[in-house]
């Protein structure tokens, strides 16, 4: 690996205090060549499943090779493990407490190494500050070529979270959910425009209806073609169904959360 690295963070940590900027310290003071990259720092404090979400789109972006740590640490200073996620083409580490789900579901091929090797910390370790004292450290080691065998041992069973998988009740209905709502309010869905394709493939004389809370959302192109305040959908840039209302808040005008179902049918 060269030593000009990309190092990429996610955290829940905000943007008033200085949790990110010491990390990037501790990185820099370690390799000084390693090129740091915010992914963001605004996940909803301890929500595993936002953060799970957004590095699975974030982390495509970059260059094969790139180390992203990934600190949403509801269990820091506990005996969850902090580990090294290796796909064929990138590096992750972070906690073992399932913040990498969606890079398991959709990796064809990956190991988990279980990170034990102290001397690759920082040597004064804190309960609670895991970010600047295991993984920023072992992310800048990691990018001066050291092996990823040299951190610790292959794991087999580490936390994996349900992702919640979009169901075909029939062969005219999709059924989804609400997985993320953006920083606008724009509504993310577990469905894929694939799969709408396929259904629309199916039921080639049907209309497809796209309901969210009983309301029926038209498909539009990008988010100014809608003219009025309704609940509208598209297909967003990672390829996922999206609700929105253009200029304003989707989720707090419509009173929409994680969780909520997502139906396309054909009628």
């Amino acid at each position: 690996m060269e030593q000009r690295a990309i190092i990429t963070l996610t955290s829940d940590f905000g943007y008033k205090d200085p949790f990110v900027g010491i990390m990037k310290g501790v990185i820099l003071s370690i390799n000084p060549l390693a090129t740091v990259v915010d992914i963001t720092h605004g996940i909803r404090p301890q929500n595993i499943l936002e953060a799970a979400f957004a590095i699975e789109t974030g982390f495509k972006s970059f260059p094969h090779k790139t180390i992203h740590i990934v600190v949403v640490d509801p269990g820091v200073g506990s005996n969850r493990r902090p580990i090294l996620v290796a796909t064929d083409y990138h590096y992750f580490i972070g906690p073992d407490n399932g913040v990498f789900s969606r890079i398991y579901s959709s990796s064809e091929s990956f190991s988990v190494i279980n990170v034990t090797a102290e001397h690759y910390f920082l040597p004064q370790r804190s309960s609670t500050f895991h970010g600047r004292d295991i993984f920023a450290p072992v992310a800048a080691w990691l990018s001066k070529g050291i092996s990823i065998s040299k951190f610790g041992d292959p794991v087999y069973q580490y936390m994996d979270l349900p992702i919640p998988v979009t169901l075909n009740p029939s062969q005219k209905v999709l059924e989804g959910e609400v997985i993320y709502i953006d920083h606008f309010g724009n509504i993310v869905t577990n469905i894929t425009q694939q799969k709408i394709d396929d259904l629309y493939r199916s039921n080639q004389n049907s209309k497809l209806r796209i309901l969210l809370k009983n309301r029926e959302a038209s498909l539009k192109e990008y988010y100014s073609e809608a003219g009025d305040k309704e609940l509208y959908s598209l297909i967003n840039s990672f390829g996922y169904l999206e609700f929105f209302v253009n200029s304003a808040n989707a989720s707090s005008v419509f009173d929409i959360k994680v969780g909520e179902k997502v139906f396309v049918t054909a009628t």
